[in-house]
């Protein structure tokens, strides 16, 4: 019986000028005999691979131009496509003769004879160099898009729809509680508390049949549930996109529950400030009220006494009553002042709680309150802070009625300026000593102000009691601190105060 002979590509002329067609269009050819290992390639083939158009081509001189993990790769490949057909289709990255690496794609199919037997592994390589290039780029920026979603604070869910969750944050981990693996393909509504959970999918068919913009592209609060089933407030933007002609949902949300606390603690403290900062004033009135009317009470006492010097040698018979009802007012006036002098003491006493506090803490919490509206007012806040000069020895509350009385002086002084600047800062001083320098843009001062600028009832402004600013030194004096102020190079105001300072938490 006759061999059975393998019809070859390279036998044919048809195939031959197919070939060479086909290597015009930069693609290579090649042929393996799996018998022999004789291994034919084209002249491209040669080019794609950075040799010689005379080299000569051994199977093992090819396997040896790949990096073992590729050459391992393709022996297996090639050993799969012999024992369960099909075709051979890998990438793999040489030198080439320029340094710079070339990517190249072989395909290849089984030559059978009449019998069945592989005989030839014939195909072609490609040159995948632009390719991989684009695909690496693409890679790149998903990957750098991948890390900007994982670190951002924001939940992000993607749905399609039906509603159906496509992706699953990071951060939406934490919030929901929910793992990706548990999101994807589930509904979004498990993350939503009745009556929305039942409702969500009738609004989104509402929404794709009506195209009414119910929440798209509108931030609103609504309120969330958690794996473990506990709600909380939530922040929801929505985006609409396209891919393939069907709409994606994309929804951003921030937990408000920390924001909400915080909101109530600076409603809290803000009443507690305004309940001190009355109760300081109050204090610092009847202070004042008292140094004022002790003068005054001792003069009357004086007259008293001199009217009974001469109430002494009157023979009038009601001289004993008069001198009686002389002596009772004087002890009356002294009585008085006494009351007076006690309710200075306690008064000017100013007992107070003192622990450690973190002075960057003080000044935020007090711009939280004292600077509402900056932004609005185009003012522009620098807080310049140094970690080395942060725990002083200071009553909280009353550190921050001194510091939020400073921020709203600044912002009223600055309403009017064309340039709208706030600087904190603090440093330490002499003496262990943290100095803490409020600066703004305003209007400044004229040069009678700085010396009368402390005192109780004076003030520079239309409806102001004059009580602010020497409640804020009082209160500084009796941290064992001074507070003074001047006038900056910015033609504003700048006020300094110090305050113990301590290392020691």
């Amino acid at each position: 019986m006759a061999p059975t002979r393998v019809t070859h590509p390279a036998d044919d002329g048809r195939g031959e000028h197919f070939r060479v067609r086909i290597e015009g269009f930069g693609v290579g050819t090649w042929d393996l005999d799996l018998e022999t290992h004789e291994l034919e390639w084209s002249d491209m083939a040669k080019r794609l691979f950075g040799l010689e158009r005379d080299r000569a081509v051994s199977y093992d001189f090819f396997l040896s131009l790949l990096e073992r993990g590729d050459r391992d790769h393709l022996l297996k490949a090639i050993g799969h496509t012999l024992e369960v057909g099909g075709g051979l289709d890998l990438s793999f990255k040489v030198g080439g003769a320029s340094g710079a690496g070339q990517w190249i794609r072989a395909r290849a199919g089984v030559i059978r004879d009449d019998s069945g037997t592989p005989r030839h592994l014939s195909g072609i390589f490609l040159d995948i160099n632009e390719e991989k290039h684009l695909e690496d780029a693409l890679r790149s920026q998903e990957n750098h898009l991948r890390s900007i979603l994982e670190t951002v604070p924001d939940a992000m869910i993607v749905i399609d729809s039906r509603g159906i969750m496509q992706l699953f944050s990071s951060a939406a981990e934490r919030l929901f509680g929910y793992s990706r693996q548990e999101a994807i393909g589930r509904n979004v509504s498990i993350l939503m508390p009745e009556p929305d959970q039942s409702r969500h999918d009738s609004y989104l068919v509402r929404y794709l049949r009506t195209n009414d913009p119910h929440i798209i592209g509108i931030g609103r609060i609504v309120t969330g549930k958690r794996r473990d089933g506990t709600t909380f407030p939530m922040h929801l933007s929505v985006g609409q996109t396209q891919r393939a002609g069907e709409p994606y949902f994309t929804g951003f949300v921030r937990d408000l529950t920390e924001h909400q606390q915080t909101q109530a603690r600076l409603q809290e403290l803000q009443s507690e400030l305004v309940h001190v900062s009355r109760l300081t004033a109050m204090g610092e009135m009847a202070s004042a009220l008292a140094h004022e009317l002790n003068q005054p009470l001792a003069a009357i006492s004086n007259y008293m006494k001199g009217s009974r010097r001469l109430l002494a040698g009157s023979t009038d018979p009601n001289t004993p009553k008069v001198e009686n009802a002389l002596d009772r007012a004087a002890e009356q006036a002294l009585r008085a002042g006494q009351i007076i002098r006690r309710l200075r003491d306690f008064v000017s006493r100013g007992e107070s709680e003192k622990r450690v506090e973190s002075l960057s803490k003080l000044i935020e919490e007090a711009g939280a309150l004292g600077l509402a509206g900056a932004r609005e007012q185009n003012v522009q806040l620098r807080f310049s802070l140094d970690p080395d000069a942060d725990l002083v020895l200071a009553d909280r509350v009353q550190i921050q009625q001194v510091l939020v009385n400073l921020f709203r002086n600044a912002l009223e002084a600055m309403a009017q300026s064309p340039r709208r600047e706030l600087v904190v800062a603090n440093t330490r001083v002499a003496d262990d000593m943290i100095e803490v320098e409020v600066s703004d843009t305003g209007s400044g001062f004229r040069d009678d102000v700085i010396p009368n600028l402390f005192q109780t009832f004076f003030t520079t402004k239309d409806t102001g009691m004059g009580v602010g600013l020497s409640i804020s030194r009082s209160i500084i004096e009796a941290h064992g601190g001074r507070m003074w102020a001047e006038s900056n190079v910015a033609g504003g105001a700048t006020f300094r105060f110090t305050l113990p300072a301590t290392d020691e938490s």
